[in-house]
């Protein structure tokens, strides 16, 4: 009891000086997220910002409880009553911003109209506000709006209170020479020569430096997983169970493809994306996709492909990302669950070159769209890439302030690479000049 009267606790000592480096780290990373255009290194620093904002909170509430059992060091006898009244009204007011600065961020994140979940850390989840995320758009926009501007006026008042703390240890240590630098840090002995002055000195200016020169570990897209791929006018299947050949239905002779030919693609088939956010290339793909595919080089007119995609199954490494992508912002999901390609119309431009001109209907809206792909067919088994680009303006992928292509470029490539096995010849339309069988 008589050391807690000289010096504050060990605990509450080790309690402060994480939170201070939290707050000097904290205060930097707002900045640089402000700074410049919005992209993949600002979204992981906003992920990092949330993450050491709940660690401030529970800090924050731990050493609240642990000063509320534990007797705090009592003030220098000689100590004027207006320091003592500015020291309390001091603490008081960092107690305020240690706890409303999380806490009003976290309203902005639960009103937020994108919803994008928190992970801290990028491991453990954590939910939003109770009650936030449903209410009305008009509602929310409001509780994000007061989030905002509550959370910017402790900002404000964080850099005012920072400035009169340290002005404080300061003349302390400097002027009035007694021992209040030594409650926090224990053995500490007056005047500019005292070691641990400096070494806590050093540790700002560390933190500070820290803070502009991290660089967050941005993540690229997972390694392509299986596309679902189904047979020719059938129910989607799982391409890792694909069935054989149907009994009785031998594969036609390569040399002998004047029907189109039903293609089932094989395992280790993707498709993919890339936009370009800030300059940087973000890169994807899509987990779940199927193809009904009715193809030969020898019979383009009547041949025809049919791909859908799941568009919540996008994925680009970063699950707090790929888990806004489906919101009403970028993919809709909710209303438009799938993006159907339809082609009938193909043409050979050069050796093994072909392109497919059809349809892409995307989020509900329906655009012509031609893809070139490279063809090559050996025996039984064919493998084609292709890539195109679209303009994700024109379908309305980004909405709100992610329609600007200040940030996310329109264009964004798409592609494909797959491997594909014959299965059966489709029936032979009538022809002049040939029976029917």
């Amino acid at each position: 009891m008589a050391k807690s009267r000289t010096r504050y606790t060990t605990v509450a000592i080790v309690i402060h000086w994480l939170i201070a480096a939290a707050i000097l780290f904290q205060i930097i990373l707002g900045w640089r997220m402000g700074d410049g255009p919005k992209g993949p290194t600002t979204y992981a620093l906003f992920q990092l910002h949330k993450s050491i904002g709940i660690t401030i909170l529970f800090l924050s509430l731990l050493r609240l409880g642990w000063r509320l059992v534990n007797p705090v060091p009592l003030a220098p006898d000689d100590q004027p009553g207006w320091e003592r009244i500015a020291a309390k009204l001091v603490h008081i007011g960092f107690y305020v911003i240690m706890i409303g600065l999380p806490l009003t961020g976290w309203v902005m994140v639960s009103a937020s109209r994108v919803p994008i979940p928190t992970l801290l850390y990028g491991t453990v989840p954590w939910p939003h506000l109770p009650l936030l995320p449903q209410l009305a758009a008009g509602a929310k926009e409001t509780w994000r709006e007061i989030g905002e501007g509550g959370h910017q006026a402790l900002v404000w008042l964080a850099y005012v209170l920072l400035a009169l703390h340290l002005g404080a240890v300061a003349k302390h240590q400097l002027l009035d020479r007694d021992a209040v630098f030594g409650r926090m840090a224990p053995g500490a002995r007056p005047g500019w020569k005292e070691p641990r002055a400096w070494l806590a000195a050093v540790a700002l200016v560390a933190v500070i430096a820290a803070g502009y020169l991290y660089r967050p570990a941005l993540k690229a897209a997972a390694p392509a997983e299986v596309a679902r791929v189904p047979q020719p006018a059938a129910a989607p299947i799982d391409i890792a169970a694909a069935p054989a050949e149907p009994a009785g239905q031998a594969p036609a002779p390569v040399s002998d493809l004047e029907d189109p030919v039903a293609w089932t693609v094989q395992k280790g088939s993707s498709l993919a994306f890339t936009a370009t956010w800030s300059g940087s290339a973000i890169e994807g793909q899509f987990k779940t996709w199927t193809a009904d595919i009715l193809f030969s080089p020898q019979a383009l007119d009547r041949s025809k492909l049919t791909v859908t995609v799941d568009m919540g199954s996008a994925a680009t490494g970063d699950d707090q990302r790929d888990q806004s992508l489906p919101s009403g912002d970028f993919f809709a999901a909710a209303e438009h669950p799938k993006a159907v390609f339809t082609a009938s119309k193909f043409r050979q431009t050069g050796e093994g070159r072909f392109v497919a001109d059809g349809t892409l209907d995307l989020r509900g809206v329906k655009k012509p769209l031609s893809l070139p792909f490279s063809l090559k067919i050996d025996g039984d088994t064919a493998s084609a890439r292709g890539a195109t680009t679209l303009d994700r303006t024109l379908f309305g992928v980004g909405q709100g302030e992610w329609a600007s292509t200040d940030a996310i470029a329109a264009k964004v490539k798409v592609s494909f690479s797959l491997t594909a096995k014959r299965g059966s010849t489709a029936p032979s339309a009538p022809r002049p000049g040939r029976p029917l069988p």
